[in-house]
């Protein structure tokens, strides 16, 4: 079948072109070879290329031309936050034929142009230093390997004359630290000197003229007749019975521990479990100013002592009516603490009049006082039952004295220097319960507050004066009363 039809086309086209032949040679109009030249076939000798035509005009591209928003050079308030590339572009247009070559020079930053440079951060500053204190410092543009005149900046000549002495290096060379005189052994209370003692090369020559040395013994004998006058005249000492009876039917005072408060007082036995306060159950008011301290009677709690910044002590029930029972007054100045010996019937005072004095706590008389010109902070009777009459008192001149009550004008027993001073503005006085359960402390902003021994934790806050609670006792019978005192001039009871 191919073979027929190949055939047929070869006739087809043989016929055609006899056709053709046959026409133009009877005259036909001849046909340009030019004209018909796409229509021939390619030889394979023949090689042609194609021409790229281009026939879009020369335009400039936008990109070339514009660069952004221009500003102008003189503006001196842009209205909008303009980029980086904006603020610092190229400036077109002629150059000012006006303008000088400092004002043409290159700067980055407002006052010209710094070169950059390495200069770590302590050679900046010993040079920024050095020209601060002397006026002179290394020029960075020159090198520093061969130092001379021509390597400093600022004041040359002070630099020569210091022989370029930088802020951090060391100058002339110290003088050797000044000795002390050894102060000997701090046993020895009196013989020790410790940091107050002299240098070797002291000298104790210089003496004052006529008119100081006049004024100086005005002073002294001013101190020395103060002094006397305070010694010599101590504070007039006097009780108030606030109670109708001093002793009831059976010839008990108050003193005798309670047996109707529906507690034993008398147990030496501590609960087993202990509650947080919530309330507040009583105010014992009376003291005219802030209090100092309070203490409960001895094991059984039932009574309250307590001093005042207003020079009285007082001795409150804690039970019962809980009145006043009697006020102790024997001081010219604040008192600062009490304490109760073992069994309750005497108690000491310290107070700022430099005084320290004995009462007996049920007829309030004083028995004894004490003084060695210093003011006492603190005191406290010995714990031994077999030493009771013995006690020791923390002084203003760090030293805590020991006293015997039977020699009640001098201080002779044993007395130690302690490190830290008792000044204080306050000190606040932390009960930790017998049983080891929380930690009941007062505080500057009047509050109560209540930890847990193990943990640490705070349990508790209670805000219970408007001034310092200054102390805060857990009644040792009770499973949740707690008693504070603060400078307010009020103690408070809480259960």
């Amino acid at each position: 079948k191919m073979a027929a039809v190949a055939s047929s086309l070869v006739s087809y086209g043989s016929d055609s072109d006899s056709e053709n032949e046959s026409e133009s040679g009877n005259g036909a109009q001849k046909v340009d070879p030019d004209a018909v030249a796409h229509l021939q076939p390619l030889k394979s000798s023949t090689i042609t290329a194609l021409a790229a035509l281009n026939s879009a005009p020369e335009v400039a591209v936008k990109e070339d031309v514009e660069t952004g928003v221009h500003l102008d050079p003189a503006l001196k308030e842009v209205t909008y936050n303009p980029k980086y590339e904006t603020m610092f572009a190229p400036e077109f247009g002629p150059t000012n034929p006006f303008r000088s070559k400092q004002m043409s020079a290159p700067r980055n930053m407002l006052s010209g142009y710094a070169e950059p440079a390495h200069v770590n951060d302590f050679m900046f500053e010993q040079q920024r230093r050095t020209f601060s204190t002397f006026g002179y410092a290394l020029d960075p543009s020159v090198d520093t390997s061969a130092v001379s005149s021509s390597s400093y900046i600022g004041a040359v000549e002070e630099a020569e004359k210091n022989k370029g002495l930088m802020a951090f290096e060391t100058g002339a060379k110290k003088t050797e630290k000044r000795k002390k005189v050894k102060g000997g052994d701090a046993s020895d209370i009196d013989s020790f000197l410790g940091p107050w003692a002299k240098y070797q090369d002291e000298r104790d020559g210089a003496k004052p003229s006529e008119d100081e040395q006049k004024e100086l013994d005005e002073i002294l004998a001013k101190r020395q007749k103060r002094g006397k006058n305070e010694e010599e005249a101590p504070a007039e000492e006097k009780t108030v019975l606030h109670v109708k009876d001093a002793y009831d039917y059976q010839g008990r005072s108050y003193l005798h521990v309670p047996q109707d408060v529906g507690i034993n007082l008398r147990s030496a036995e501590v609960p087993d479990k202990c509650y947080l306060p919530k309330k507040q159950l009583h105010v014992w008011t009376g003291h005219t100013k802030g209090v100092s301290a309070i203490r409960l009677f001895p094991v059984s709690g039932h009574l309250l002592l307590s001093c005042s910044m207003d020079c009285k002590i007082k001795l409150w029930e804690v039970y019962n009516d809980r009145r006043c029972v009697r006020t102790f007054i024997g001081h010219s100045k604040a008192v600062r603490d009490v304490s109760f010996n073992n069994s309750g019937t005497q108690f000491l005072s310290a107070a700022y009049d430099r005084y320290l004095k004995l009462w007996d706590s049920e007829t309030g008389q004083c028995i004894a006082r004490f003084t060695n010109k210093k003011v006492p902070y603190c005191v406290k009777f010995n714990p031994d039952e077999d030493k009771q009459q013995l006690f020791v008192a923390g002084m203003s001149d760090k030293k805590i004295v020991q006293v015997p009550d039977r020699e009640p004008s001098v201080f002779k027993n044993n007395s130690y220097k302690s490190k830290n001073t008792f000044v204080l503005q306050y000190n606040c006085t932390i009960t930790i319960l017998i049983f080891m359960l929380y930690v009941v402390s007062g505080d500057a902003d009047g509050k109560l507050n209540i930890w847990d021994w193990k943990t640490t934790k705070l349990y508790h806050r209670i805000k219970a004066h408007d001034k310092v609670c200054i102390s805060a006792l857990w009644h040792p019978h009770e499973t949740s009363k707690v008693i504070t005192c603060g400078w307010d001039g009020q103690i408070k009871l809480w259960d």
